[in-house]
């Protein structure tokens, strides 16, 4: 068996090697070619909510992979296909971390707010992930990263990761859909969706910033 920190040097190396691949794979030109033309159906779903999964490993915005879902395959259906890659990329992450990176980090829990989250996401994982999942300032990765080192159960994690994303996730895939018609209802609706829980996020950040600052 591979000690604590060898563990968690292969997980960094493979974090590594999928941001290059990502780098040269370059999946925003979905957003401009389109999907493949010899897949078509079910098995269209299917391969993008697979890469959809391995491209949030590696720290590929899920904004701009929700828009992909949309443009590519309508509202419900992309809706449907992007919280699929989610919940597949949200348990892949978990997984590394918890097989790779959780002996060898947990040791370096020892900041009052590391602690403090470690205690949060141990004792009360579903709805410290919902939350997470909801609110628009905690990056996807973090978020499935820190849930990892701490001692939070596998169903709890997947199941907030799946009920907290559907609202954002829905947002980007109707603005993805409707981005042919940008004053349409539709489109105006899903970016307000968009735009309002960031703001809000931004002003709650904010506050409990200049909150922990005057302690």
């Amino acid at each position: 068996m591979l000690s604590p920190y060898a563990r968690l040097s292969l997980l960094l190396a493979l974090l590594a090697g999928a941001g290059a691949g990502v780098l040269v794979c370059e999946p925003q030109r979905l957003l401009a070619r389109g999907w493949p033309p010899q897949l078509g159906g079910a098995a269209a779903v299917v391969a993008f909510a697979a890469a959809y999964g391995l491209c949030t490993v590696a720290f590929v915005p899920r904004p701009l992979l929700n828009l992909a879902a949309g443009a590519l395959f309508g509202s419900p259906l992309g809706l449907a296909t992007a919280l699929a890659g989610t919940v597949l990329g949200a348990g892949v992450a978990f997984g590394l971390g918890r097989l790779l990176g959780q002996d060898a980090l947990r040791p370096l829990l020892r900041g009052r707010w590391l602690r403090a989250a470690d205690g949060q996401l141990s004792r009360h994982g579903f709805r410290s992930m919902l939350v997470a999942r909801l609110f628009p300032g905690v990056p996807f990765w973090a978020a499935n990263y820190c849930a990892a080192v701490s001692r939070m159960g596998w169903w709890p994690f997947l199941l907030a990761t799946a009920v907290g994303s559907v609202p954002n996730t829905a947002a980007y895939a109707v603005a993805g859909a409707r981005a042919s018609a940008p004053t349409s209802p539709a489109f105006l609706i899903a970016t307000a969706s968009i735009a309002v829980p960031a703001l809000l996020g931004t002003v709650v950040a904010w506050r409990k910033r200049h909150h922990w600052r005057g302690r």
